[in-house]
């Protein structure tokens, strides 16, 4: 099995000072430094060593970003409901050019490849940015 926490030494419990030093310097909530990245500057110099990209001009940049859904010409005809000229709301989604448009649809999404608009188009149909 993992040993998940290395065990405390118990070779020196019963003194006052064992691991600090003087006894002033474990006394208080100032010794808790070094504790997540509040206290001790070795963990910003950590930071600015190897990581390096998450500081921009104006602090931290976020390092998640928001990507699309990518979805085909395919998969959206079978989505769509049946109707004369049907339309289909992708928020979140960017509809790529893979597949055929049997027939016209008026499709709302994020963002579209070059190829698919100009194949909603031929089709008949109409790509809508959202």
């Amino acid at each position: 099995m993992v040993q998940r926490n290395k065990k405390k030494s118990r070779k020196f419990l019963g003194t006052r000072r064992w691991g600090v030093g003087n006894i002033k310097n474990a006394r208080g909530k100032g010794d808790r430094g070094g504790v997540g990245k509040g206290g001790k500057k070795h963990k910003w110099t950590h930071t600015v060593v190897y990581e390096k990209e998450t500081i921009g001009k104006l602090g931290f940049k976020p390092w998640r970003k928001e990507r699309l859904v990518e979805i085909d010409l395919y998969a959206v005809s079978n989505k769509a409901p049946s109707g004369e000229k049907p339309t289909l709301e992708l928020r979140g989604y960017k509809v790529l050019s893979s597949g055929k448009l049997a027939r016209p649809i008026i499709i709302k999404a994020t963002a579209f490849s070059k190829k698919a608009e100009e194949k909603i188009k031929s089709a008949g149909g109409e790509a809508v940015k959202l």
